[in-house]
């Protein structure tokens, strides 16, 4: 009779966590580094690339998982160009990757607490990622979009 008593946190499942990041966007050396550092500088644009972590309330999983939206080639120029002006990303760069990886633990800053998820999060990531289109439109279909999508 004693084996069928369990205690309370035996029982509740502990919540998987849902953060946000932002890092600021990269470019190649050269032209496009110039470009966006001179957009930086002058806060032309608020250069920042958002996405979502998710840290897994499972033992067995220690570590977190980043779920984001970006260009496929995002330190090209032209995306570059693409992203400063507000235009679409020319067809031939116009498609987004949603990629996923993990982290050892969370960034130290531009990391906020978002909620804790009802069920499986990272199951419910894959199956977002599986509906998420992936033609990329800066200021309209990028990674604050991918985000806020969750």
């Amino acid at each position: 009779m004693s084996a069928l008593l369990f205690t309370k946190s035996t029982l509740t499942r502990s919540k998987d966590e849902v953060y946000v990041a932002a890092v600021a966007l990269r470019a190649t050396k050269g032209p496009a580094q110039l470009l966006m550092s001179t957009a930086y500088s002058l806060s032309v644009w608020d250069l920042q690339h958002f996405m979502v972590i998710i840290k897994p309330s499972s033992p067995l999983l220690s570590q977190a998982i980043v779920f984001d939206f970006q260009p496929e080639d995002p330190e090209n120029i032209y995306t570059a160009l693409a992203a400063l002006s507000g235009r679409a990303v020319p067809v031939t760069l116009g498609i987004g990757v949603v990629l996923t990886r993990k982290l050892r633990k969370l960034p130290r800053s531009r990391c906020w607490f978002v909620g804790y998820a009802e069920g499986n999060a990272v199951d419910k990531a894959y199956d977002f990622n599986n509906t998420w289109e992936v033609d990329l439109r800066i200021g309209l279909h990028d990674c604050q979009d991918y985000t806020n999508g969750y």
